[in-house]
Formats: C-alpha cells, structure tokens, sequence
C-alpha cells in the first residue's frame, strides 16, 4: 500500500461516481488522471444506515461495493484512508444482537453504555441536561426490550441505528483491536469517526472531555503502533480543539476554512481569513466541503457572531427553495445555551451562488493553504444542491450527496472552470515548493492575499483579490530558472 504524502486526496463514496469500487477505479483513471495521490472511501463496510456509518462489521467489503481486493488494488495506487467508529455501532452487529439475545449473560454487556448506570443516583438532573453536548433534543439514549424482557435505555448519541460503546470496556477494547487491525493490513491511514464523544463522564458536556480523551485517544491507537498505521481524529467544534490535537502532534482537520472562505468571498475582506492561514496547524487535512455539511461551530472566535450571520443569511437564500423539505436543520444543545447552527447543509458551489469565479478562486486558496487538501466528489464537479433528494423524503445531508452518473460526470467535464481547476490540482500535486516554507499575507488592499510557498529552488506565489475574484499563480521553472504564470 502507498504511504501517505502531500498530494491531494478525494473523499467519495464507493458508489458516488460510480457503482462500486471497480468503476471508482476506473472513472478516476480515465476521466482525473494526475489529480489525486490520496482516496478517502467513506465507509464500505456492511451498514444499516446513515450511509454507511452505521457498520455492522468490518470483517467485510459490502458486497454491493467489491471485496477487499479492490480495496488493496485501489490502496497500490493512492494512499488511502478508511473510517473506523470508535464511539458507536449498529444495532444490527453481531456483538448488540448478542446482548440482546442473552442479556446479563452476553460477553458483550459491558461494551454498551447502560444510561440510568451511567449517572449516579437521583440523576441526571437539570444541570446535569443542561451541560451536554447533544445532537438531539432529547436525552441521548434508546429504550431497548432484551429478550429475558428487562426494558434497559442505552446511550445513542446520533441515529436509531447506532448505539454508543465504552471504550474503557474489556469486550469494547477486543473489538477495537481485532478490527482497526483489519482495517490497518489494508489501508495507511484511519480515520476516527465523531471520536469526540467516546469521552463521557457524569457532570460534563461528554464531548472531548479532559484528559479522559487523551485515554481514548491512547485506547484507539494501541492495536495500531505495530502496523505504523496513522490516525486522523474527526472533530466537527471550535477550531481551538483542532489546535489542542495538533500541539500533541496528531493530524487534524482545517474545518474553519469553508466558513473563511465563505465570508472572504461574500465580504470582499481577507483579513480574518489571512490571521487564520498564519496560526492554523501545518499537520492538516482541508476542506471547503464533506458529506457532512460546511461547519458553523468550528470557526467562533474567528468570525465574530454578526461575519457568521452574513455567511447564514446568504446560504438561507440560496437554499430558499430547499426551505420546504428541510425539516431539521442540523443543531446542537450544550452548556445551559439555545440551540445551535451545527452546520450548513449546501453545497460548497451552490453556497457560492454557483459563480465560477469565486468557487475556482476558493479551490485555489484551500490549495495553497497549509495542509493536504481533501476535495469531495461532489465539490470536484462543482455539484448543485440536490433539493430533488430533499423532495424524495432523503435526510438534510442529501442535498450534498448526489450520486452521478457518467453522464453527468461527462458533462460537468464540459465546464472551462473545472478544467481549470484540474490543472491547478495537478500543479499542486508536481510542483516542489509545496510543503516547503510558507509566507502569508495582503498585497496592496483589504480584499487582496499573496501566499508563497518555498523549497530550495522551486517558488510559487498566488495574488488574489476577493473583491473581484482575479487571482494568478506564478512559478520559478526549477530546470531555467525562469519565472513563469500558470
């Protein structure tokens, strides 16, 4: 398998371009050549839901996928990345279906976090509801009849089909191991999937809940030292959580970027976003979009309420026509606060009023950002909301989900935009300067940014105006000499 390097890496399902892993292969091959080192497959495990994010095991490619094979074959030719739940799994897996079945009597009680155990007597109390970090209104567990009768509530975090686990527990730790082993013969890096929420403990939000992370963090990695195998750590929250992971040196992910970029571009102004290009991490993955959505917590402080508010409102707009199947936009409830703006659900081009000229010139920031860029499928062909998914009765996150055919991937191809995109994302896959030394700045006015990457003989420098989305790219021909515009 290929080792992880700087060159920008994909985010797709196994049947969004395409219907399984094999014609992935393909379509990339044909049809992106030279615009990717990296292929992050959102889950290809069997699954009961949530897109694959419910996992049932991961003993198995999902037959409708492919099998291992074609994940081994894939791996010889991009450095691939798979996700790994720490914090939950289906309650169609063998190791629920057994406590189920037997009860008190199953190997696999302890592993599911039991809620009126959880808290202490005469709890949880109003303080106690106040404090956590939920993703629902409601307490976060499910009622559940085993089959000896005994109604027990166990911990459930986000869907029907997913049920928290204990990491501290014996049979939780066996699953881990015997698991990210698996996944680690085969891929060199993995992904934590909302790890965030594996840290719980009566009286605190139970999200990344201090130091009792760093444990799991240290749970998660054990069965991995001996493969190398490297971890990224999904965090979607302030960006001061990012910072935390990064000083221990862990990869992390750049989720203030897209809201940066969505307020550069809507603003005119680079200022905030230029502060942040100069104290984010340097060990990250970016993004502009993922099958999540565009975050909204991970940039406060970076933006303040009312530059947060000018992004919403406009995306609101945009979405005016969705506005009628949205039924549950995406919140979260901590800290004695009203619910919060999670997350926008838009695409990244659709965010951007579909104008070329401002999604070509965030493509190119996030690429000169510091950190690997990710693109998601759907950002690599400038994707549309899918308001017809919202209509059909499909989650919110559908809208940014759209499986393409080849058709429309043929036809997306057309757009002088995207060619022009593609060009640029082979340019930062080639050319040496990237992670090198990196200077950030304005170059003239408020609305301007020049960055300038630096190695040994080889320089680049973007000059971009955001008020009027003109950008150019120079270089330094490292066989002449010779300055260059791409």
């Amino acid at each position: 398998m290929k080792k992880p390097e700087n060159k920008i890496m994909l985010i797709a399902y196994a049947d969004s371009i395409g219907k399984n892993l094999r014609d992935l292969d393909r379509i990339l091959s044909e049809k992106f050549p030279g615009l990717f080192g990296g292929l992050h497959v959102l889950p290809f495990y069997p699954s009961s839901g949530d897109r694959g994010f419910a996992v049932i095991d991961y003993d198995t490619v999902d037959p409708s996928f492919g099998t291992w094979e074609d994940i081994d074959h894939l791996a010889d030719q991009y450095y691939m990345m798979a996700d790994f739940m720490l914090n939950h799994v289906s309650i169609r897996s063998r190791e629920f279906r057994d406590y189920m079945e037997k009860g008190d009597e199953s190997a696999y009680r302890d592993m599911f976090i039991d809620w009126d155990k959880f808290w202490p007597p005469g709890r949880p109390n109003r303080e106690d509801m106040d404090v956590l970090y939920r993703r629902k209104e409601r307490g976060p567990y499910l009622t559940f009849t085993r089959r000896d009768g005994k109604q027990v509530r166990l911990w459930n975090t986000f869907f029907e089909e997913q049920i928290d686990i204990d990491p501290r527990s014996e049979a939780t730790r066996d699953y881990y191991e015997r698991n990210l082993k698996r996944i680690a013969s085969h891929v060199p890096l993995i992904r934590f999937d909302a790890f965030a929420y594996a840290s719980k403990r009566p009286g605190t939000s139970c999200f990344f809940v201090e130091p009792d992370i760093w444990d799991v963090l240290e749970i998660g990695m054990e069965p991995l030292r001996e493969s190398g195998t490297e971890i990224l750590p999904e965090i979607h929250e302030n960006y001061t959580i990012q910072m935390k992971m990064a000083e221990k040196g862990y990869w992390v992910y750049d989720f203030a970027l897209p809201m940066l970029l969505l307020h550069g571009l809507k603003s005119g102004r680079t200022d905030r976003l230029i502060h942040w290009l100069n104290i984010c991490p340097r060990k990250q993955f970016t993004t502009l979009d993922t099958h999540d959505g565009i975050g909204v917590v991970d940039v406060a402080g970076l933006l303040s309420a009312e530059e947060i508010d000018l992004v919403r409102t406009d995306v609101d707009r945009i979405l005016s026509d969705a506005k009628p199947y949205i039924k549950f936009p995406g919140m979260i409830k901590t800290s004695g606060k009203k619910a919060q703006l999670y997350q926008l659900g838009c695409t990244y081009y659709s965010a951007l009023d579909c104008n070329d000229d401002a999604y070509l010139l965030a493509r190119i920031v996030q690429f000169f950002a510091p950190g690997i860029p990710q693109v998601y499928y759907v950002g690599l062909l400038a994707g549309k909301n899918d308001v017809e998914a919202l209509k059909r009765g499909e989650e919110l996150r559908s809208i940014n989900r759209h499986t393409f055919s080849e058709e429309e991937i043929d036809k997306a191809l057309e757009s002088p935009m995207l060619q022009r995109m593609y060009e640029i994302m082979r340019f930062r896959n080639s050319y040496p300067a990237f992670g090198g030394e990196i200077s950030i700045g304005h170059c003239g006015k408020g609305g301007a940014l020049s960055i300038t990457w630096t190695k040994e003989g080889a320089q680049t420098t973007l000059t971009a105006d955001f008020c009027t989305k003109r950008y150019s790219i120079r270089y330094r021909d490292t066989r002449t000499g010779e300055w260059r515009t791409l």
